[in-house]
C-alpha cells in the first residue's frame, strides 16, 4: 500500500483556500507535482530535472 502524500502549496499561491495553486509532494525517489483544482492528476520527475527547469526558468525571466 502506498503512503500517503504530504503536499505543499507553492510560495507563490495567492493565500486563499481556493484552488489556484501548485502543489508538490516528495517521495524518496520522485517528485509529484499537481495543481490544487485537478489533484488527480499528477507530474512525477526526480529533483535533477526540476531543479534544471526551475535554474532555467530564473535566468529567462531575469533577461527580460
Amino acid at each position: 500500500m502506498p503512503q500517503p502524500r504530504h503536499w505543499q502549496k507553492s510560495t507563490f499561491s495567492d493565500g486563499s483556500d481556493g484552488d489556484t495553486c501548485v502543489e508538490i509532494a516528495a517521495t524518496p525517489t520522485t517528485l509529484h507535482l499537481r495543481e490544487s483544482d485537478t489533484p488527480d492528476t499528477e507530474l512525477t520527475t526526480s529533483t535533477a530535472p526540476l531543479s534544471h527547469l526551475i535554474r532555467d526558468l530564473k535566468s529567462a525571466r531575469s533577461h527580460t
